[in-house]
């Protein structure tokens, strides 16, 4: 906290050299008319602000040589070259054009002007200046609030990384593209994960090539934009460039410090994209995307030779291939047709434990050193979304479609059945799951400026369709074919005949959302959606938000919601027999579903809907034209958290015999089990001033965390077992997913032709309880620092380099027993990683 306060005092100490650059002026129609609450923003940043009741505004640059840019819903938006007074004409232009940002359905309201924090990141600078090449990673350092975590040895997990925000489920976080839900991906996260017990979305089933900017609403929004959005919402919004080609070729590779061989680097990633648009009549577009990433395997499991729980223990291959469009073309002055979409294929290979040579499951015959199973998984991922947009009067009326499917498909490599001894396969198909939704929706909105300073009108209702499947794998794959050797493919048994789920859900919501401004300075909004769902009812929820400016420097902003996330499909219906480890053994464990014979045997009540109360306040202060500071603090207290329980076994004293009876060894459940609290603080301070003959940005963005668990509710048969239920790992799990803070301190000089960039990343505190559960003895992962450091030069319009390393000194997180951690290797997924240094180079080629 020292350095942060330390940072602030520079900061405002650079406010006294750098010199201001204040613009004032007015905003009008071609006809004189006068346009009150216009928005006027520095093109590039996130700096602007809005005229008052005369027109007028008053702007403090961060650059002199801006480029503001001028816009009003129904007008064409300008851009103008800084002056000190500087009048805007907009021309009357096509309200169908105009962009919504998240977290307001005013399209007259700027990302600056909402009453919640939204971050607005532009990936193209992002991504000219980092190592990062998927959007997971790319937001993990781009975002503090966001976190998510590589997996290892944590079957599907390896392939899909879960990702949140504020701490919070993966599941708690909805996902939009171009203002449109996204499906979440069909994998529900079992063992040795973040999130465990939840569902997530596939951001990196989404090109980052293929995006212009992502918003990040760091809010509860479930009563503006529905289930799933208790944490917050992320909107990722697709490229409608034309008439340029883009291409980029990026590689790396990662330093390796701890491996059996001599190989100084592991873990080659290169990536390939490309964008072009083309232009379809009077503001129309076509922009297509295609991109292909490729990671291979790291290996760091040599780190304590005499306690080697695996021999393969790292990322997994990765190659991941995707095709993008973004369509608006215009029917009439009127009407407009929109589409986009696009289709994901990944292929993925992930090590899971080893089994030595004389593993009791191993075939000395097949493999006489032991073997790596290696899970294997093909993932399709699709969606399309077409719709109808037409101004009615001057309102604007959106009707549209949106299908979304997700596939995962297991197959096992590298692996054996015991049970058929040295005539037994190494290779098996193990089956997998799908989900499927469907969102049909009709959304209308209208600007009134002349009700108070403005006045802002939505509604909209929405109608689902959900399907989730499970597919059976081959018989070998889960069979065992003699008495008492275990069963199937080693390293992830197959899904089973009894296994094969087909379910469908529908749901209906309706909302209305309002936004006032009362005054200049104070504006007012007020949301209300009500949805229900076939299988289990209705709830309806609120929100209240306002912002005040005290004055042009210095404004206030908070909110207050109820919120709720229905259970998933994958959560209600998933269920398996698979292999786990505890201290380095396996053990057969069933994961039963919710409707099954054993949770009703159990006593495990139906899944209900989570439910929220989130409160938020902060304030943002513009002091001087070259710095600007936002604080946010918020409060998240969610009920009826979804989790899986931790395993009970058949010499329970309770339900042992239950257990016998069903044939079952070991059984956990999906249950809404426990109550959270979760409070936080966001700090983003950014400061840009003249160095030379360039410009240095220096940002400060921080997220503190603090989840605690206030109740684990058991059935009245489980009574006083809370312990197994919800046990010390578990509660250690979830606690982790909500870092105690991430700090990111950056260092952006740009010169002429070159660019330079300097990151530092601090990662929090993070305490683990591993396989020994004693609460005296945690893993405790000490905050650590990263360095990144990228060098850009600009050749010519046509051709840039940047060349870089993320991590460069090397820094892993603590280090642990294997055969006692969740995974078997030295770490547990923390935020960080642990595959050390990553050097990269990046060409941009554009035409």
């Amino acid at each position: 906290m020292k350095q942060v306060f330390l940072l602030l005092l520079l900061c405002f100490a650079f406010t006294g050299f750098a010199q201001t650059t204040v613009v004032t002026g007015k905003v009008t129609g071609t006809n004189g008319e006068i346009l009150a609450g216009a928005t006027v923003v520095e093109k590039g940043t996130s700096n602007g602000t809005t005229t008052d009741a005369q027109g007028r505004y008053r702007l403090t640059l961060l650059s002199k040589t801006a480029i503001l840019v001028a816009s009003y819903v129904g007008f064409e938006k300008q851009e103008m070259a800084a002056q000190p007074t500087l009048d805007f004409v907009l021309p009357e232009g096509n309200l169908l054009n105009q962009v919504e940002v998240v977290g307001s359905r005013s399209l007259n309201r700027s990302p600056t002007d909402t009453p919640a924090p939204v971050d607005i990141i532009d990936i193209q600078k992002v991504t000219s200046r980092t190592g990062q090449l998927d959007v997971n990673q790319l937001l993990q350092y781009a975002a503090p609030s966001f976190n998510s975590n590589r997996q290892t040895g944590s079957d599907g997990a390896d392939h899909v990384d879960p990702a949140s925000l504020r701490g919070l489920g993966p599941d708690q976080t909805l996902v939009l593209i171009n203002g449109k839900r996204r499906h979440q991906s069909s994998l529900v996260n079992l063992f040795g994960t973040r999130g465990r017990g939840n569902t997530g979305t596939d951001l990196n089933a989404i090109p980052a090539a293929a995006i212009e900017r992502i918003e990040i609403l760091r809010d509860g929004a479930a009563a503006q934009y529905g289930s799933d959005a208790i944490a917050g919402v992320i909107n990722i919004v697709l490229k409608s460039t034309t008439g340029v080609l883009e291409a980029n070729v990026n590689g790396g590779a990662y330093q390796a410090k701890y491996r059996f061989d001599s190989k100084k680097f592991d873990g080659l990633n290169y990536n390939v994209n490309a964008n072009y648009g083309v232009s379809v009549g009077k503001d129309g577009f076509i922009n297509l995307t295609g991109d292909f990433n490729y990671r291979d395997h790291t290996n760091r499991a040599n780190t304590n030779p005499g306690d080697l729980a695996r021999r393969q223990y790292g990322d997994p291959r990765i190659q991941n291939a995707s095709v993008y469009l973004n369509a608006r073309i215009p029917l009439s002055e009127k009407t407009q047709l929109y589409a986009f979409g696009g289709l994901n294929h990944r292929k993925g290979d992930a090590y899971a434990w080893t089994r030595f040579a004389g593993d009791d499951r191993n075939v000395p015959a097949i493999y006489p050193d032991g073997f790596d199973p290696i899970i294997s998984s093909k993932i399709e991922d699709r969606a399309l979304t077409v719709g109808v947009r037409r101004l009615i009067g001057k309102g604007d009326l959106d009707f549209y479609n949106t299908i979304g499917q997700n596939k995962f498909h297991y197959l096992v490599n590298n692996t054996l059945n015991t049970s058929l001894g040295a005539a037994s396969p190494t290779s098996f198909d193990a089956g997998g799951f799908k989900l499927l939704q469907n969102v049909t929706g009709l959304r209308y909105s209208r600007f009134y400026k002349t009700v108070l300073q403005g006045f802002n009108l939505a509604a909209g209702a929405e109608y689902r369709v959900e399907n989730y499947q499970i597919f059976a794998g081959e018989e070998k794959s889960y069979k065992s074919y003699v008495p008492g050797v275990a069963p199937g493919s080693q390293g992830f048994p197959g899904f089973q005949p009894s296994d094969v789920v087909n379910k469908n859900r529908n749901n209906l919501g309706v909302y209305v959302d309002l936004e006032a401004d009362l005054t200049k300075a104070l504006m007012v909004g007020i949301a209300g959606r009500y949805e229900h769902y076939s299988d289990f009812g209705g709830t309806m929820n609120g929100k209240l938000s306002a912002r005040y400016k005290l004055t042009d420097y210095l404004t206030l902003r908070g909110t207050a919601s109820t919120g709720f996330r229905a259970p998933s499909l994958p959560q209600i219906y998933f269920n398996s027999t698979i292999t786990n480890f505890v201290q380095g053994k396996p053990v057969e464990v069933l994961i039963a579903r919710n409707d099954s014979k054993v949770t009703q045997a159990l006593g495990i009540p139906k899944l209900k809907q989570e439910t929220s109360q989130n409160l938020s306040l902060g304030v943002t202060l513009n002091p001087a034209a070259n710095l600007s500071l936002t604080v946010d603090g918020y409060l998240v207290k969610i009920k009826n958290r979804i989790v899986l329980t931790g395993q009970f076994s058949d010499d329970d004293d309770v339900i042992g015999e239950d257990l016998k009876a069903l044939g079952v060894g070991k059984a956990q459940f999906f249950t809404n089990a426990i109550s959270t609290t979760t409070k936080g603080l966001d700090v983003v301070l950014t400061h840009r001033m003249p160095l030379g003959a360039g410009h240095l940005t220096t940002s400060l963005a921080a997220n503190f965390n603090k989840l605690t668990i206030d109740e684990v509710k058991t059935t009245p048969k489980l009574e006083g077992k809370q312990d197994i239920y919800f046990d010390i790992r578990e509660r250690y799990f979830v606690m982790a997913s909500a870092p105690p803070s991430k700090i990111n301190l950056g260092f952006d000089y740009a010169l002429q032709k070159w660019n330079f960039m300097v990151r530092l990343t601090r990662f929090g505190e993070i305490k683990l309880a591993d396989w020994n559960y004693d609460p005296q003895k945690l893993d405790v992962y000490t905050p650590k620092v990263t360095t990144d450091v990228t060098v850009g030069y600009r050749f010519s319009k046509q051709i840039g380099l940047a060349v870089g390393g993320s991590n460069v000194f090397n820094v892993y997180p603590s280090m642990f027993t294997p055969s006692l951690t969740e995974t078997g290797g030295a770490w547990d997924p923390v935020q960080m990683g642990s595959n050390g240094a990553f050097w990269f180079a990046r060409v941009n080629l554009k035409f």
